[in-house]
């Protein structure tokens, strides 16, 4: 059974920086991607980063050049670099796997961990 476990959140001034984890464990299948996902209170879940198997990222628009996606060199750690973080950051950060089998998608949520900037 694929668990994806988040850590990393808390509280933090704007302009301050939070590494992210999400540790994987119990992958049987091919990966895909790994996405960071937020939600902030009353928005729709939004995905900030992308990380593709091929080693290709892709950010929103609204983190590019503060946060940066990255990974040990299994898919057991990735990690979410966020700087210069602002108010507006405030959320809960969900990991998001992607796999394959056969053809087959099997994606996978990790609970999430709650980050707040204050201003």
């Amino acid at each position: 059974q694929v668990q994806l476990v988040e850590s990393g959140g808390g509280l933090v001034q704007a302009g301050g920086s939070l590494r992210l984890s999400c540790a994987a464990s119990g992958i049987m299948f091919s990966v895909d991607a790994m996405d960071w996902y937020r939600q902030a209170p009353g928005k729709q879940r939004e995905s900030v980063a992308t990380l593709t198997s091929g080693g290709s990222t892709n950010y929103a628009d609204s983190v590019k050049d503060r946060f940066t996606i990255s990974r040990a060199s299994a898919w057991n750690l990735v990690y979410l670099q966020m700087n210069n973080l602002k108010p507006e950051d405030t959320g809960v950060y969900s990991c998001h796997l992607r796999t394959r089998r056969l053809g087959r998608p099997y994606d996978y949520w990790g609970q999430g961990t709650q980050v707040t900037v204050s201003s």
